[in-house]
């Protein structure tokens, strides 16, 4: 079983209704039984500012916060002062934001050859994480 790192997006898209494509797509990437699902605790905590912020309408923050606990579930990788000494220099070499760099060293802390994600450039491979937008060409 294929481990993918998940980021923020893709996960919010389940709960979206104003992207419905989307929204399906979402459901039926999670839905899979074929990868083993690995997020960090800036997904987790980035998903519920999203959650409770930022859909319109908002999920009450019960609700949120049990997609939380739900996600909880899954292989989790902690940020911690190591891995955000390896984003600053990831975010440095590759011109990357310093959350986009997070996200990557999570994945590759967490042992995910992908990531899956709307951001950082579909068909990159950096710190041997490829990128890949799940999403395609969807607008």
């Amino acid at each position: 079983m294929a481990r993918v790192f998940l980021d923020t997006n893709v996960l919010a898209y389940r709960f979206d209704g104003s992207e419905p494509r989307k929204q399906a797509r979402a459901a039926e990437l999670l839905s899979s039984t074929e990868h083993e699902f690995v997020v960090s605790t800036q997904v987790l905590l980035e998903l519920y500012q999203v959650l409770t912020r930022k859909l319109i309408p908002p999920l009450p923050t019960s609700a949120a916060r049990q997609v939380i606990v739900t996600l909880s579930r899954l292989p989790v990788v902690g940020a911690d002062a190591h891995l955000v000494l390896r984003a600053s220099e990831t975010s440095e070499t590759h011109q990357l934001s310093i959350w986009d760099a997070m996200i990557l060293e999570a994945a590759a802390d967490g042992l995910c050859p992908q990531v899956w994600t709307e951001d950082l450039g579909a068909g990159r491979r950096i710190r041997g994480v490829e990128v890949v937008n799940p999403f395609g060409t969807m607008s």
